[in-house]
């Protein structure tokens, strides 16, 4: 008798083939067989009328603290995901001097919007070498596996001490030191090393992530300790600066360690080089015998704005100054007042000093580009849904509409800003990238920008948008879950999962992707210390199995944590999956 049946579902199984009917069963934490009549279970799902797929993983989320404290760890696990990587972009909390627990937390708040409050209350710090952070993860069951990469703000931190600066330059003991400490994390499990190079990843008080400023040199010398392992994956975010001929030295490194290299490529308003050029490097550098991946969003990256959330329209008028300080409750009261909203309207935007002043112009100002999140709303709006067109054909001008917006359902209204990927006011550039295989779908972010996005929803909206009601270019089901699956675990090394076939881990979903759909994402103050962040829930996940456990059903968890940390590629047993 098997442990668990999951009966009559349509399987797709993440090869790419073609779905098929049938049952899939799991004795322990496996799959032992799929096919049809496969015997009576202990537990049975019934799958009639719905899809089976492997469990997502997702490659690029920052859940360092959140799975220090939270077993659930939404809101990724709500979406199907079973496996998570964190520690990207170079932010993370190991290494760790005792002395740097705060400059850390500040560094991860600046660049990933997670409220410094709720990490200091939140994590316990019992460890300071990577290794014993990896130690400390271990000591907490949660519903979802988690791996690691090595992130090099820490790296840099723990080795620089206060010399780290902006434009720090490391001595070659530094170097030595750094890479010694990355290749010590590698050996420890952490499946690769990370880095930032943008202007817009800041600390809360304002300064360059460090990483930002190294020199290919520093980051090769890391990139080699890598190869000394054997493993990992070099991961960075960048502003891809033509001087710095980063797909030179990324096609380099590659080359010489066999590794493979990734990186975040998007429209983006902070690089120099267009997507499509920055796809040409990259395939001109594989072509020579690299293998660099280029990371790839399903939908516009895009902030959303209200009033409780990090950013809105109004954040730089001195009426809002005035409130921005004072409880919820009375800034809402003064937001209800008439005169204080015809106020707020009528005044000028006082600009900060800022390096990014552009961006917070089309914050405030971007009526073209920003549309109302209505209880249907479409991730792939038209332009004659903005902010800007709806004023217009209401006959109010636009600051008013979006003042109005946000003041529904007691001001709890949201605005869809996509600054990033949504150049061409829709997402047909993105139909060829994910139809190929130097790319691989990801930067959702997970458990990051906690009041700005809420991309963690991506496993959900690649499956109804794109494969289910997007009105053209849509992709096939089966060719989705590959990509969120089998192609992503490949990347990092994870053989033993993405793919339902025995011998393979048992992390499943069933969906019933006829009622699968996207909820209106809300705040929750639910953090350590009542730290807010963006949740987004969905109908249509049936149930999620993680390692042979039921952990949601119809989007609720159910108790069981059968998550771990992984620790290095995982191989499957070929003789185990060939039974």
């Amino acid at each position: 008798m098997h442990d668990l049946v999951i009966r009559g579902g349509t399987i797709v199984d993440g090869t790419g083939s073609a779905p098929f009917t049938g049952d899939v069963a799991i004795d322990g934490d496996r799959i032992v067989a799929v096919g049809d009549n496969l015997g009576p279970a202990r537990e049975e799902i019934d799958a009639a009328g719905k899809i089976v797929t492997p469990g997502f993983v997702d490659v690029h989320t920052h859940y360092d603290g959140q799975a220090t404290w939270d077993a659930e760890m939404a809101p990724s696990s709500w979406h199907g995901v079973t496996t998570v990587i964190m520690g990207n972009c170079g932010v993370g909390f190991a290494p760790a001097k005792p002395d740097r627990h705060d400059w850390l937390i500040s560094l991860m708040e600046g660049v990933e919007d997670i409220p410094g409050t709720a990490l200091a209350e939140g994590m316990s710090w019992d460890w300071e070498t990577f290794p014993e952070y990896m130690d400390a993860l271990e000591k907490l069951p949660r519903t979802v596996d988690v791996a690691c990469h090595v992130p090099h703000g820490a790296v840099r931190a723990y080795v620089l001490g206060d010399r780290e600066k902006p434009g720090a330059i490391p001595t070659d003991e530094d170097v030595a030191e750094m890479s010694r400490i990355v290749e010590e994390g590698v050996r420890a499990g952490a499946l690769g090393f990370s880095t930032s190079r943008t202007v817009l990843h800041k600390s809360v008080d304002g300064e360059l992530v460090p990483g930002t400023t190294a020199t290919a040199e520093e980051l090769i010398a890391i990139g080699r300790a890598m190869g000394r392992v054997g493993y990992g994956v070099f991961e960075m975010a960048s502003d891809l600066k033509r001087e710095w001929n980063e797909f030179q030295w990324m096609g380099d490194l590659s080359r010489e360690t066999g590794l493979p290299v990734t990186f975040a490529a998007l429209q983006s308003i902070a690089k120099e080089l267009p997507l499509e050029e920055q796809i040409d490097e990259m395939r001109r550098q594989n072509a020579a015998g690299a293998n660099i991946v280029a990371q790839i969003a399903l939908r516009g990256n895009g902030v959303i704005m209200a009033w409780q959330g990090t950013v809105h329209p109004f954040r730089f008028k001195p009426a809002w100054n005035e409130i921005t300080d004072l409880p919820w409750a009375e800034q809402l009261a003064k937001l209800k007042d008439p005169a204080f909203k015809a106020r707020m309207i009528a005044e000028e935007n006082v600009w900060p000093e800022s390096d990014i002043i552009d961006f917070l112009k089309m914050v405030a100002l971007g009526w073209p580009l920003q549309f109302e999140m209505d209880p249907d709303f479409n991730y792939e709006p038209k332009m004659d849904e903005s902010i800007m067109a709806r004023a217009a054909a209401a006959g109010v001008g636009p600051s008013e509409y979006a003042y109005d917006l946000l003041m529904k359902d007691e001001g709890r209204g949201f605005i869809y800003f996509p600054i990033l990927n949504y150049r061409d006011g829709n997402l047909d550039f993105l139909e060829e990238l994910q139809a190929a295989d130097d790319t691989v779908n990801s930067l959702s972010d997970g458990g990051a920008h906690c009041g700005t996005i809420c991309d963690a929803a991506s496993p959900t909206f690649m499956l109804q948008h794109w494969v289910r009601d997007r009105a053209r270019g849509r992709i096939a089901l089966e060719h989705a879950v590959k990509r969120q699956c089998r192609d992503t675990a490949l990347l990092y090394g994870l053989d033993d999962r993405g793919l339902i076939a025995p011998g393979y881990l048992a992390d499943l979903n069933v969906i019933d992707l006829g009622a699968l759909k996207l909820g209106k994402p809300w705040l929750a103050f639910d953090l350590p210390a009542g730290g807010k962040r963006l949740l987004q829930k969905a109908d249509g996940y049936v149930a999620t199995v993680k390692s042979g456990r039921v952990t949601f059903r119809d989007g609720e968890m159910q108790g069981p944590t059968p998550g771990g940390v992984i620790r290095g590629p995982q191989r499957v047993e070929l003789a185990m999956a060939a039974e």
